[in-house]
């Protein structure tokens, strides 16, 4: 035995134990370890490095003067540049002294353009002499100050001139505004005015119940329509078309008031059928005084009329109407007489067929305000600049009328209007106009004083010197948009005595 083993020591390990598992693993463990740290340090070394570099190269950028002036000489230029041609724009737009400011500004335009290309890159900023860029940044500051008192001098013109486009623009839509409420205003009082007030259907009504009840009375109307002096040319005839017993009544009862002799007056009335029976009724109770007679008719009892001829329209009719009468004077039914008018049946018309008053005044009130002159037909025989007349007291020379064919004018220019682009085919005026051309005789302006039924401001001197005033227009005096100053000018012929008035609270 060796002397060793028995001692008990130990023996050097062999190789098989120094190649355990348990040593390769933390060998390799502290390699990896080793490693990594190497690896930190290396990048730890590079970014250091990156930043530092970086650093100095943003340093030597902001260092470096010539390329901050061409920086600064780019930038303004190009500022003003779009400046400018801001302004340039509004010139050309508002049109303000293009000969010259507009000029300005686009050579100013140029000129900076021309600079800009001459002004090298930041990037080259040495390729460029400091004398060079001196010289740059000379021009652009006489460039800036040439274009600073330009826009200075042209900001006060065109400031006035934004302010006066939006005074314009102002004016023009409170124009518009007030042309749009004039409309409505306008469109109110006529459908007011082609309305029938409830108090005047109330008294229709009235009436219509009356003629039921007294059956008998028809018949006496009927012996009254063959008065022998309904067709007497020697007394004073007066045509009345109308659908508003009211209004036609005020009409007779102011003529009779005002004549010196009422029994040679005579009145016409043509209503439609549906009236008829109210106006005969009234008249048969309320007969007019001094012996004036009254004849009401409907416009049904005229065989030869269209039938799609409306009340206005029948004054085209008057000598086939009244075969045996040679003088008939219309009167519209909102007219108050003031004077007495057996006058106007002497007066002498010279041949013609209508005698009227004129209405024009200096360039106002032309035939070319109510016709469209664009029809040869109109524009070869009438003359746009001839004077209007109104319809409302009207002398017509019956004979005459026959003589001239003038009813066969009135078909033949309604014909022309068939398409209503000639005149408003809801007016009378335009076709009278036409059909009497050169054949109406102006009469004295006192005889027919108009425009109650618009006008406030008609003189009281006009109104007291008048033979006839006439409510023409929407504000008719039996409406509640009368006007006040006028209104009690008609009132006082209504016949308030009428005890369907009274019921029907007319007038309260």
């Amino acid at each position: 035995m060796a002397p060793g083993t028995r001692s008990g020591r130990f023996a050097p390990p062999s190789p098989r134990s120094s190649l355990s598992p348990h040593r390769i693993f933390l060998s390799a463990i502290i390699s990896l370890l080793f490693f990594a740290a190497l690896c930190a340090l290396i990048a730890s070394s590079t970014f250091d490095h990156g930043i530092n570099g970086a650093d100095r190269g943003s340093l030597s950028l902001q260092s470096d003067p010539l390329r901050t002036r061409l920086d600064l000489i780019n930038r303004q230029a190009a500022d003003h540049v779009a400046l400018i041609n801001a302004y340039a724009a509004f010139a050309r737009r508002a049109k303000i002294d293009s000969s010259r400011v507009l000029r300005t500004f686009e050579d100013l335009v140029g000129c900076f353009t021309s600079l800009l290309t001459r002004i090298p890159r930041a990037d080259d900023a040495a390729a460029i002499e400091d004398e060079a860029l001196k010289a740059l940044e000379k021009e652009l500051k006489d460039r800036l100050k040439l274009a600073r008192q330009l826009v200075a001098e042209s900001k006060e013109s065109f400031d006035t001139q934004i302010k006066i486009q939006k005074l314009r623009d102002t004016v023009f839509a409170v124009g518009e505004q007030l042309d749009r409420e004039r409309k409505l205003g306008d469109l109110s009082n006529k459908i007011a005015a082609g309305s029938t007030p409830k108090t005047l259907h109330c008294i229709g009504m009235r009436l219509m119940e009356d003629r039921i009840l007294h059956p008998e009375a028809f018949k006496e109307d009927k012996i009254a329509a063959h008065h022998p002096d309904l067709e007497n040319s020697e007394l004073f005839h007066y045509a009345i078309f109308s659908d508003n017993v009211v209004a036609a009544s005020v009409v007779i009862n102011s003529a009779v008031r005002c004549a010196a002799e009422p029994s040679k007056h005579v009145f016409h009335i043509v209503t439609d059928a549906m009236h008829l029976a109210a106006f005969q009724v009234w008249f048969r109770r309320r007969p007019p005084a001094g012996g004036a007679l009254v004849e009401v008719k409907s416009d049904a009892e005229f065989g030869f009329l269209n039938g799609s001829s409306s009340l206005d329209h029948l004054k085209f009719y008057l000598p086939e109407m009244f075969p045996r009468l040679k003088k008939v004077v219309l009167l519209e039914d909102d007219v108050v007489v003031q004077r007495d008018l057996a006058g106007l049946w002497s007066l002498d018309l010279g041949g013609k067929v209508n005698g009227a008053v004129e209405m024009c005044f200096g360039p106002f009130q032309r035939y070319s305000r109510y016709i469209n002159f664009s029809h040869p037909a109109v524009k070869e025989k009438v003359s746009p600049r001839a004077c209007a007349w109104a319809f409302g007291v009207n002398l017509f020379d019956l004979e005459a009328w026959r003589r001239e064919k003038c009813t066969e004018q009135y078909h033949y220019y309604q014909n022309l209007n068939e398409d209503g682009s000639l005149w408003n085919p809801g007016s009378t005026l335009p076709v009278g106009l036409l059909t009497f051309y050169s054949l109406t005789k102006p009469l004295d302006k006192t005889w027919h004083v108009m425009g109650l039924g618009y006008n406030p401001s008609i003189s009281p001197d006009q109104i007291d010197g008048a033979a006839v005033i006439h409510f023409n227009g929407n504000m008719k005096p039996w409406l509640d948009i009368a006007m006040n100053q006028y209104k009690q000018l008609w009132m006082k012929h209504v016949d308030t005595d009428m005890e369907f008035l009274q019921l029907c609270n007319f007038g309260l």
